[in-house]
């Protein structure tokens, strides 16, 4: 093997050490070498799992240590119609509807299964707990499940219940190089039908220690939430301010 093989290869060994993406995996003739071809295989079949998993709220529940909570569906009443129609994932299903709690919420919090339920089920509860804790003097609803749920399932829920605003956490479609990223969805004012995604901010990637920390994330939500209730607005109209995302002050 040839100085210069070595080299390459020593470059693209550092260069894996920073990023997840499949660089530099070299051939073996026209395909690639068995092992990331196996690697590969196991991270489509890993992201496939993450899609199909039935969604466990007493998961969330224990996590949640004791926080109220209330479970609904969506309209899409199985996972395969959840899937091939994205409409009714986005509608609360009206039975469930009429028993959500109504009071005068600052914000409700909504876990969502998305499109992962293992993102929802491994850092949805640590979110939450660590971004209430830095909303002092705020009235939070009971926290939310949402079964067969996709992101504007958010605007139906804040809506029925009188949340000023709605943070929903939901489990992002996963990728070939990772299957639990959890993404926050922050709307000030929702609108069914009528909010878009312009109206809302988010984050993603939340999954320590390769994303996102909970408590970067607790920052950067508790900081979005203190500048929308003051300039009545979410989305493009409003940007984050914190230092790199690690906003350490309790927002009044």
């Amino acid at each position: 093997m040839s100085e210069v093989v070595v080299q390459q290869g020593e470059l693209w060994a550092s260069l894996r050490l920073h990023t997840q993406a499949r660089i530099g995996l070299g051939r073996a003739g026209s395909a690639l070498p068995t092992r990331h071809r196996l690697e590969l295989q196991a991270a489509h079949a890993a992201a496939r799992d993450a899609v199909h998993s039935p969604f466990e709220p007493d998961v969330i529940v224990a996590g949640l240590a004791g926080m109220p909570t209330v479970r609904v569906r969506s309209a899409a009443p199985d996972r395969l119609t959840y899937l091939q129609r994205p409409d009714l994932g986005r509608r609360l299903d009206p039975t469930d509807r009429a028993h959500l709690p109504v009071g005068e919420w600052d914000v409700v919090f909504v876990v969502a299964d998305g499109l992962s339920s293992r993102a929802v089920h491994e850092h949805a509860a640590a979110v939450v707990r660590a971004t209430t804790a830095r909303l002092v003097g705020w009235s939070v609803a009971p926290v939310v499940l949402a079964e067969q749920a996709r992101v504007a399932l958010g605007d139906d829920v804040a809506r029925a219940m009188g949340a000023a605003m709605v943070v929903v956490l939901v489990g992002e479609r996963p990728g070939m190089s990772a299957a639990d990223s959890l993404g926050a969805y922050l709307t000030y004012g929702p609108r069914p039908g009528v909010t878009t995604d312009a109206d809302r901010n988010c984050l993603s990637n939340i999954r320590p220690p390769l994303g996102l920390s909970y408590e970067g994330a607790a920052g950067k939500l508790a900081g979005l939430m203190g500048r929308a209730r003051e300039l009545e607005v979410t989305g493009v109209g409003l940007k984050d301010e914190s230092d790199h995302g690690e906003v350490n002050d309790r927002i009044l």
